[in-house]
């Protein structure tokens, strides 16, 4: 199955060569969870801060079980600090 990744701010770097801009197609295996995409990607899972699936926050604890589906869109930040 296909899904969109979006990586923000220094979470950019960790797409794939293809990426245009902050965002990827990538072919994901059925069954894969979100935290199966941030490891895969080799992302610190405290790095992605935000993570939003479909435009719906995704919290840390249902990260294991929230499974993706072809042509979702998942967007991974990592926290920002402004003032």
């Amino acid at each position: 199955m296909k899904i969109t990744l979006k990586c923000f701010a220094f979470l950019a770097r960790h797409l794939p060569a293809h990426a245009k801009k902050n965002a990827a197609e990538v072919e994901l295996q059925e069954g894969t969870s979100v935290n199966n995409v941030i490891d895969m990607f080799q992302i610190d899972r405290e790095d992605a801060y935000l993570v939003i699936l479909n435009g719906v926050f995704v919290c840390s604890e249902d990260r294991d079980s929230t499974l993706l589906k072809e042509g979702d869109t998942l967007a991974l930040w990592p926290e920002v600090a402004g003032g």
